[in-house]
């Protein structure tokens, strides 16, 4: 595992950084795990955060607390949508670090659609 993402193994929140279609960023706190050298953040199918991973792949993260307060230093990465053969794994990664809290959260988010994953390489 590299250096770049070592950074994340003991954090609880990454803030991730997207692009608009004019470039402007929108950073939002998310959860997250880890897994073979990938990020992978657990979203809803009707988030701003995915339309702008697929109208631009770009994206930066760094550590954070709660609000998004940056706590490391930000790096470049890719997303991309993962399949969802494989969202079921990543989903059960998610609910074992973060235990109740993500099933209580999976309540209040039912409304913004199905589960999305998005793979994060930082470049």
């Amino acid at each position: 595992m590299s250096a770049d993402i070592r950074q994340f193994d003991d954090a609880k929140y990454i803030n991730l950084e997207t692009f608009k279609k004019n470039g402007t960023p929108v950073s939002t706190p998310v959860w997250f795990v880890t897994e073979n050298g990938y990020i992978f953040v657990v979203t809803r199918s009707g988030t701003g955060k995915i339309r702008r991973v697929r109208n631009n792949p770009k994206v930066r993260i760094v550590t954070s607390g709660f609000r998004g307060e940056p706590k490391g230093t930000w790096k470049d990465g890719v997303a991309k949508i993962v399949d969802s053969g494989n969202s079921d794994r990543i989903i059960r990664l998610r609910d074992k670090k973060y235990g109740f809290q993500a099933k209580l959260a999976s309540l209040f988010t039912a409304g913004k659609g199905k589960y999305v994953v998005l793979s994060i390489k930082i470049a």
